[in-house]
This record gives structure tokens, C-alpha cells and sequence, in this order.
């Protein structure tokens, strides 16, 4: 299966790749120091191929790069 790529903005690549029926991945590629993300397909296109740049653009957008855990040292060194 072939996934899409596109560049934002900034000109770094990403990759998109279908999970579900309603959820698809943008995952960064080489080079690209971001972090992947899940976001929901847009409910008028199934397949990432049929969307613009601008479109993909604004579902990276208004995505969130998953947040860093803080977890607690339990043996507290």
C-alpha cells in the first residue's frame, strides 16, 4: 500500500497513512524533526490521495503532537 507524503509549510515532509475508516496517521520522514500524530479522517473523504495540500495542511494543523509523560521516579534516587 502506498502512502501519501506531502510538505507544510515549513517544507518538511510527512507521511499519511490510513489506520481506520475515521482515523489516519501523519507520521514525519526523514529529516523532519516532528513528532507523528493520529487525527481523524474528514468525514467528506476516505481516501488521502483526493485531498490538497492545504487540506492536509490544516488537519496537521489542527492536530497535537502526543505530550511527554512525567512520570515520577518511584524508588526516588
Amino acid at each position: 500500500m502506498a502512502y501519501r507524503t506531502f510538505k507544510d509549510r515549513d517544507g518538511y515532509s510527512w507521511e499519511v497513512r490510513q489506520r481506520s475508516r475515521s482515523t489516519w496517521s501523519i507520521e514525519p520522514t526523514a529529516g523532519n524533526p516532528g513528532k507523528a500524530r493520529d487525527v481523524e479522517s474528514p468525514g467528506y473523504e476516505k481516501d488521502p490521495f483526493e485531498l490538497s495540500i492545504e487540506e492536509l495542511q490544516r488537519l496537521l494543523d489542527g492536530s497535537k503532537a502526543p505530550a511527554a509523560r512525567n512520570v515520577k521516579n518511584p524508588f526516588k534516587d
